[in-house]
């Protein structure tokens, strides 16, 4: 199996979650910092939309004995990046593109366990395509607001700005820090 891999995904060995942090399991996902969190037996993934709660996620994982890299390698996580891929060589897991329901137009970014010959992904509870990042991806330096958005709140878990060039508000999840 799988996990869905958007925007930028820290992606766990289910082993090192259940070796080394208080509580294993239930804990962790008690303890999770949104509602991405999906797991397929072997990886455990969590998303995130910004580096910096990409970082602190790590920095708390690391608290608990949970380590990134190891002699420049993936050691029990790695971060996955949806249109790029692993961030740092891996000797555990693999990632690749899949098609979403075996339609080829709809193509979802996954990371499986190095071994796995399933192409099946699993998602968080109430994913779907449409909607998805997956399905409409757009990306924005960090620190850098475009031209064509304009910030217009910081929600619990969202900061909130408008494209000026539609009128709709686009929402970027955020799990703390400071807004713009």
């Amino acid at each position: 199996m799988a996990v869905l891999i958007e925007a930028i995904s820290v992606v766990i060995r289910a082993e090192a979650i259940l070796a080394h942090y208080p509580g294993g399991w239930e804990e962790f996902r008690d303890a999770c910092p949104n509602q991405t969190l999906c797991a397929d037996g072997e990886l455990i993934r969590v998303g995130f939309m910004t580096p910096q709660d990409t970082q602190r996620f790590i920095e708390d994982l690391g608290r608990h004995g949970i380590e990134y890299l190891r002699d420049g390698r993936a050691a029990d996580l790695v971060v996955a990046d949806q249109q790029r891929g692993l961030a740092a060589p891996c000797d555990w897991a693999e990632f690749g593109r899949v098609a979403w329901e075996g339609d080829h137009r709809k193509q979802v970014a996954a990371c499986r366990a190095k071994d796995s010959k399933s192409n099946q992904v699993v998602t968080s509870p109430g994913w779907s395509f449409e909607g998805s990042l997956s399905a409409r991806f757009q990306f924005v330096e960090t620190g850098w607001i475009p031209e064509f958005m304009d910030f217009l709140r910081h929600e619990i878990g969202f900061d909130v700005y408008r494209d000026l060039k539609t009128g709709k508000e686009v929402y970027v999840g955020r799990t703390g820090g400071k807004s713009p």
